[in-house]
């Protein structure tokens, strides 16, 4: 009988979701760019360093239409991609 008195002392407190939660893409708003995405792992046997493009691009879409915190690139692992520039590119 005890449990049954303290049902009401606790309340429910929302909190902000933990890095790396977000919304879900409901309307499809950047399902192009995650099909995009998609297909370029299964082309490259999953491999996930070849489709580091496709991944920022589908990143830009989902922060661009505030479906996921905004972070600089850089931070997100994608400085060397930040003016065209990719690391298998190689300077003169």
């Amino acid at each position: 009988m005890s449990t049954a008195m303290n049902f009401g002392s606790k309340s429910f407190q929302p909190r902000p979701p933990d890095k790396g939660s977000f919304p879900l893409d409901h309307f499809g708003e950047c399902k192009s760019f995650k099909e995009k995405f998609m297909k370029c792992l299964r082309d490259n046997n999953f491999e996930n360093a070849l489709c580091r493009n496709e991944s920022k691009e589908y990143l830009e879409c989902r922060m661009e239409r505030q479906l996921m915190a905004r972070e600089p690139l850089e931070k997100l692992g994608f400085g060397d991609l930040i003016d065209g520039k990719s690391e298998t590119e190689t300077e003169p």
